[in-house]
């Protein structure tokens, strides 16, 4: 099912009007092991959060998530698989997230496995979107819910 078709899927047994945008159309990762281990993470309801560096988003031009936009979750080969509905928005510097935090994105048992895994995603993330990664760098968290699943 394409992207598309699944969105229109979603709208109709929600109920929602069909000038409905979503905000966004994604797989988490750049590794598709990792990808599609993340999208298990939110099927099964452990993952409700994820972290992405604020200066990509203005390299992309792209506007940050908001409190009630939909996303549609994929698996790595861009296969749809869920919406999410962004519940809270926070920007704040990469190294003043805490375990309290960072334990929302369901990945990592530790504050330590967090941060290395992040630094290692942020600083492939900077050298592809043209930015340097720092301690002060500012993240986006966004947490959210997932409010749909294909059937």
């Amino acid at each position: 099912m394409t992207a598309d078709a699944f969105w229109q899927e979603f709208l109709a047994a929600k109920g929602l009007d069909a000038s409905t945008k979503h905000y966004d159309c994604f797989h988490f990762c750049n590794e598709e092991k990792l990808a599609n281990d993340l999208l298990a993470l939110v099927l099964s309801g452990v993952k409700v959060a994820t972290s992405s560096a604020f200066p990509a988003y203005a390299a992309e031009g792209a506007a940050l998530p908001q409190v009630g936009n939909y996303s549609i979750v994929t698996d790595f080969a861009g296969k749809p698989f869920c919406v999410i509905q962004t519940t809270a928005v926070t920007v704040m510097p990469f190294g003043e997230v805490t375990y309290e935090i960072c334990k929302r994105e369901g990945e990592d048992k530790t504050l330590d496995t967090w941060r290395e895994g992040h630094i290692k995603f942020f600083t492939q993330d900077a050298q592809e979107y043209g930015y340097e990664f720092s301690e002060a760098m500012p993240i986006v968290f966004e947490d959210f819910a997932m409010v749909y699943q294909l059937k």
